[in-house]
């Protein structure tokens, strides 16, 4: 909600409109006025509003009629209103799925608030709707607040005990966290050692113990009361903390992890709520309270907060799993080098098919969305047979090998750490390129093989004229490829985010368990096939994703772009490399004495470098990302890179002796 700003010299006629008798939103929107002028032209790193609040206090205090119905206004809103889901509301969400979370933060973004309410918990959103308030609020001396204490002290006087709607709190919040320990999802994947005290279970009683502690006055009963509660509340969370240790090995929930962060937070409050109770100047304490609940106030109408937190270990995970794939895509010796070359081999020659059969799914000339469906299709058999085969395709790499990378850069503290990353560095750059050079070495002969034979046994080739001028006219540098190269490598990275994602359900969900261990199964397939079953699943379920979801991406995504007006299409440095080859089997060997020829094989050299470099740069963030790794000293491992390239090119290159 808005209010026009009140000029500062407004005071007296805020004051003069006090009135405790006006209907409760007329002097809720009062309050909220009134905490307008406080803010107003807010300088001085936040100051002003305590220049402002001395300056209020200052004057009521010399003039007692304006001191009475101020106090009377406060009173009567503080009798009349709700005041419970403030302390236990604010800041947490009444959902406990993310998605949901997620809508109810954009409507709080796209609709007004209002202050016709008998909710404290909604005016106080109103009242202090700049994240600034907090500052000030922690910053109120103890001058000050003594002051101001006295003040609500006259207000609330006629109200009945004001810890009666902090009391209230403290229970609703020790049932949610109650509630939510004793959840099915969250009991099952936290600690057993740690429940085994039952901490959960004696939450409630712990409470009520203290409650009739601190009522009666009891002050030995109080302090014990008060120490058992907060052990339970410590061995609460600490069970809770567990529970991501289960989805490291069990996969993740990013509902769970939500849930689980509620938890935490909820007895996090219940201790700034007990921290207010037993203090012996609560007035100290319930400023911080204050700004504390002006902060998660600001941090639950967050969008951007919300998807930073829980999707962070989403991510970490994705990254992780991809990170154990991309170890494979990493060659450090000889032995290993020779090996990428020979599968990135066998993975060309099944692009050379590729290529061809995308050129006859052309030329049946199909409607733009059923010519992408069987391209992507295509695409996507021809890698699932890769990667059955054991093979490689050099730009699926990148995606995989970034996270394997990142890992490596949270030891970069040390010289030693520190070099360790740039071997790694070289490892990598020298195997993107051997895995690139072992799939054009076939793919471009292949095709050119299949062109001869079709001159030899049809008298035409499998690719004929109109298709290898389109060919020579798309690949060009001068065109769009460099643009449509780089979309590829978004592509790519997009592939591997869908792979860990698959394969992080296919975990949580325990898949491979239920293959091999369901009766139904298990009585179909006999118990050795089962688990062979279960464990082929297991091995292969992110690769199978990966390799689908990218062909079809490939095939259909311009078809479906183009719909929409956005002409993209996808650049893969292999299959360009076998459409030019094609173009040479149709045009004959003298096209490549051609400007058009070499324009092409320059924006093929481009297309390699953007699919490898986009796909790496995105999943290298996403992993830092999932890591919360800031390069500070990004300089510090430029110079080491530059450093090994002068000291040792051909390291880059080829592996060493």
């Amino acid at each position: 909600m808005s209010h026009a700003v009140t000029p500062a010299w407004d005071l007296t006629a805020l004051l003069n409109a006090a009135d405790p008798k006006a209907e409760l939103a007329a002097r809720n929107l009062w309050l909220a006025r009134l905490l307008e002028w406080l803010r107003h032209d807010e300088q001085d790193g936040g100051h002003q509003p305590l220049l402002r609040l001395k300056h209020l206090l200052n004057l009521l205090d010399r003039h007692p009629e304006h001191r009475a119905a101020f106090a009377a206004v406060l009173g009567s809103i503080w009798r009349d209103m709700q005041a419970t889901g403030l302390f236990a509301d604010v800041g947490f969400a009444p959902r406990m799925a993310l998605w949901s979370e997620c809508l109810h933060r954009l409507r709080l973004h796209l609709l007004p608030g209002t202050v016709d309410t008998r909710e404290l918990s909604e005016l106080f959103a109103q009242l202090f709707p700049a994240a600034s308030d907090e500052h000030w609020l922690a910053a109120i001396d103890d001058e000050l607040l003594t002051r101001l204490a006295a003040l609500l002290g006259e207000a609330t006087s006629g109200g009945g005990d004001w810890r009666a709607p902090m009391l209230s709190g403290l229970t609703v919040l020790i049932s949610a966290v109650r509630a939510a320990g004793l959840s099915g999802p969250l009991r099952q994947r936290m600690s057993a050692e740690l429940l085994a005290q039952q901490p959960f279970e004696q939450l409630a009683r712990a409470a009520e113990r203290f409650t009739d502690a601190l009522t009666a006055g009891d002050d030995a009963a109080l302090r014990q009361s008060l120490q058992y509660l907060r052990a339970l509340l410590q061995s609460c969370r600490q069970a809770a903390a567990t529970v991501p240790e289960h989805l490291e090995a069990y996969g993740v929930s990013v509902d769970l992890m939500f849930e689980v962060e509620q938890l935490i937070a909820r007895s996090q409050r219940i201790e700034a709520l007990l921290d207010c109770l037993v203090s012996p100047q609560p007035a100290r304490e319930l400023s911080r309270l204050a700004a504390a609940l002006v902060r998660v106030n600001h941090e639950r109408r967050s969008l951007r907060t919300l998807f930073a937190r829980h999707y962070s270990l989403l991510a970490r995970k994705i990254a992780e799993r991809s990170a154990e794939t991309g170890e494979h895509y990493i060659t450090r010796d000889r032995d290993e080098y020779r090996d990428m070359l020979q599968r990135a081999a066998g993975g060309g020659a099944i692009i050379a098919g590729t290529t061809l059969a995308k050129f006859a799914i052309m030329a049946i000339g199909l409607t733009a969305f059923w010519g992408g469906f069987w391209a992507g299709a295509n695409y996507a058999l021809s890698f699932v047979i890769v990667q059955l085969l054991h093979w490689t395709v050099a730009t699926k790499q990148p995606a995989m090998t970034a996270p394997a990378m990142a890992h490596k850069l949270g030891h970069i503290s040390d010289e030693a750490g520190l070099q360790g990353f740039v071997d790694e560095v070289v490892h990598l750059i020298r195997s993107q390129i051997a895995g690139i050079a072992g799939n054009l070495a076939l793919v471009a002969p292949l095709v050119l093989l299949a062109q001869g034979a079709a001159w030899l046994i049809a008298g035409a080739p499998l690719v004929g004229e109109k298709e290898a001028h389109y060919v020579l006219h798309s690949l060009s540098i001068a065109g769009p490829s460099p643009l449509f190269a780089a979309f590829t490598g978004v592509l790519l990275f997009a592939s591997s985010l869908i792979a860990g994602w698959v394969e992080n359900w296919f975990v949580f969900y325990r898949l491979d368990s239920a293959i091999a261990w369901n009766p139904g199964i298990v009585g179909r397939l006999g118990a050795a096939r089962a688990q062979r079953w279960a464990a082929w699943w297991r091995g292969n379920i992110s690769g199978l994703a990966a390799n689908i979801s990218l062909g079809m991406m490939l095939g259909l995504l311009p078809a479906l772009l183009l719909f929409f007006g956005l002409p993209l299409e996808v650049r893969h440095v292999t299959l360009s490399t076998g459409q030019l080859a094609a173009a040479v089997g149709a045009l004959g060997f003298g096209v490549m004495g051609t400007a058009a020829f070499w324009a092409c094989v320059a924006g093929i050299a481009l297309t390699g470098a953007l699919n490898l470099g986009v796909s790496f740069y995105l999943a290298l963030r996403v992993a830092l990302r999932s890591r919360g790794i800031q390069v500070a000293d990004q300089a510090r491992l430029r110079r080491a890179l530059w450093q090994r390239l002068l000291q040792a090119p051909r390291s880059f290159l080829l592996p060493p002796r």
